[in-house]
């Protein structure tokens, strides 16, 4: 049977097609490309050394940004990306749990810190500490933070909960999809304070930093990175070029902290 007038195939061939075009229009990388999936919290610093990461593994780099959950799910449903790096070990360990990275390939490329922000020109006083008046400061305003599905919301929930403010402030969350949406509302003016970190503190010019979490009230920020299951070759070398000195040294400059060892 033929389907207007196509021979027998034609039809599954056009639609093949139609589907690679889709897909190259969404972002995906050219088959000669490596397609990076990761957090968005570490936008500033790949966009920055993504031309050093192509040039050192030979190869054009280009990267999606999401929060964590997003883009570990895309990957379990078959994005075609080669590398993910999520804003922590959790989402990472999801995939490898599924077969959907290379266990082998895992190797942490940064770490970073979480602070409080105000808008720069409304910045309060107020020192981070146990039962700090965290509530009193937001007026009639919210907090601004990342949903706690996302990575940064969960510290940042930690880090309220060490500080025995979180049931002060938990029916006044102005939660984000992540990270990035909410530094925009503190940035704006549209609320007071925000928990974020501290890399994007240093990324937007609009918030200043009120006080920054003591390091041992949330679980250690790492960024894992590690090769998807369904990797181009070439893939390994844009790896190992997220642990090259160059990269070592934007990281850094962007604000983050050197990678934690182990997983």
């Amino acid at each position: 049977m033929t389907v207007a007038g196509r021979r027998p195939g034609a039809r599954a061939r056009w639609m093949a097609a139609a589907l690679a075009a889709m897909l190259a229009g969404c972002g995906t990388a050219p088959a000669d490309g490596v397609l990076v999936f990761a957090a968005a919290s570490l936008q500033t610093a790949l966009d920055d050394m993504r031309p050093d990461l192509s040039r050192l593994a030979g190869v054009e780099v280009r990267v999606s940004y999401a929060g964590s959950p997003t883009l570990a799910r895309q990957i379990e449903s078959g994005a075609p990306a080669d590398v993910f790096i999520p804003a922590d070990a959790e989402w990472m360990d999801y995939l490898e749990a599924r077969g959907a990275v290379q266990s082998a390939s895992r190797v942490n490329v940064a770490g970073n810190g979480l602070v409080l922000v105000a808008p720069a020109a409304h910045a309060p006083t107020l020192a981070i500490a146990h039962g700090f008046p965290l509530a009193a400061a937001l007026g009639d305003g919210r907090l601004a933070m990342a949903d706690p599905d996302v990575p940064a919301g969960r510290y940042g929930r930690a880090a309220l909960m060490t500080m025995g403010v979180w049931d002060d402030v938990a029916d006044r969350i102005a939660p984000g999809e992540n990270v990035r949406a909410a530094l925009l509302l503190v940035a704006r003016g549209e609320a007071p304070l925000g928990v974020v970190y501290r890399t994007d503190a240093h990324a937007e010019r609009r918030v200043a930093v009120v006080d920054t979490f003591p390091a041992g009230s949330h679980p250690p920020i790492v960024y894992p990175a590690a090769l998807t299951a369904t990797a181009a070759p070439a893939a390994a070398r844009v790896l190992e070029a997220l642990r090259s000195s160059e990269a070592a040294a934007a990281f850094s400059r962007h604000g983050f902290a050197p990678a934690p060892s182990g997983p």
